[in-house]
């Protein structure tokens, strides 16, 4: 008796299937810490659609917002591991890893959205080369809003944060915060109205747009427009997700990139106008520092940046000379 032999066409094409299947219809997790609210979100939002569109549905990005899906802080071990695919967090908080993360938050380095995005493509090599070594590839990055400071009271002496429990987010404004006497608490965005309300933050140094959309007006009344510095977010991706994907959704999703990251810029301009009137038109006394508060800003970043230079590697210092050689071309 003759054994039947399988179909080999059959399998053959049941096989094809299989793997046009997998390539065609890839389908990623995303995580940001930002809640729907976000600029920088809704950013992201639109960069998964772009994606989807322009691939016919060959990737699909589902972006989790708030924290929902990871915790800020494991976002990137996450994606590094591969346990999702994509992610978004701000840029700094990555700064135990090496300073140049945290370049952004030196005050006086970039106090504009043009020298914003000059630093960023002056670092943005070895940015990206740090992240290769960890299998990851960088996206795109958007700038915040110029960071100033949200009281209770109208800040107008310096002796005002002598122990102030400031809601700082990264290391950087932890040590900016200790430098001008406060007392730095870490509490992700989501946290902030809670934070307040138990009295475990009596300020917090941030954008007019997390201001915005955290709705301050409910738990502060005055914004010290300070022009700090405009901080950064990164959207990165797992290295070998990006190499399963065919060529043609590599160069799609790159293309995509590239449109989130000139819209986002112009993102974060628009909201910082709307969310700084929208403040206002709650009640938030806008206003700039006197003489006094903006002497001790400055000394307090001074002491910022010695520190970073001790710290930070020579390609970082190079880094930065290049940077500021170019601005002044």
């Amino acid at each position: 008796m003759m054994t039947p032999r399988p179909f080999k066409p059959l399998l053959v094409t049941l096989s094809c299937l299989a793997v046009s299947g997998t390539a065609l219809a890839a389908e990623w997790n995303m995580a940001t810490p930002y809640g729907d609210a976000s600029f920088h979100t809704q950013n992201v939002k639109q960069f998964a659609e772009d994606v989807a569109e322009a691939t016919d549905g060959a990737l699909r990005i589902n972006v989790h917002s708030g924290g929902s899906l990871v915790a800020h802080g494991e976002i990137k071990p996450s994606v590094r591991r591969g346990t999702i695919e994509a992610g978004e967090v701000f840029l700094s908080i990555l700064s135990n890893e090496d300073p140049i993360f945290e370049i952004d938050t030196l005050p006086g380095v970039a106090g504009s959205y043009e020298e914003a995005m000059a630093l960023w493509e002056a670092t943005r090599p070895m940015i990206t080369e740090l992240f290769a070594e960890e299998g990851l590839v960088p996206l795109y990055a958007v700038a915040w809003p110029a960071q100033g400071i949200y009281t209770r009271d109208a800040l107008e002496d310096p002796e005002q944060f002598e122990g102030l429990r400031v809601r700082a987010p990264n290391i950087n404004t932890q040590r900016f915060v200790q430098n001008l006497g406060g007392n730095p608490t870490e509490t992700e965005e989501s946290d902030i109205p809670t934070a307040f309300s138990t009295g475990r933050v009596d300020a917090m140094i941030t954008s007019s747009a997390t201001g915005n959309a955290m709705t301050a007006w409910d738990y502060i009344s005055h914004y010290t427009d300070a022009n700090l510095w405009l901080p950064k977010n990164i959207v990165f991706i797992n290295k070998r997700a990006f190499d399963r994907l065919d060529e043609a959704t590599q160069e799609a999703l790159l293309e995509a990139a590239e449109r989130a990251e000139t819209r986002g810029w112009q993102m974060s301009r628009d909201n910082n106008e709307t969310s700084l009137q929208a403040l206002q038109d709650n009640g938030v006394t806008v206003s700039t520092p006197n003489d006094e508060v903006a002497a001790a800003l400055q000394a307090a970043g001074d002491q910022l940046f010695e520190d970073w230079q001790a710290r930070a590697s020579e390609p970082a210092l190079e880094l930065l000379e290049t940077y500021r050689a170019g601005l002044e071309e």
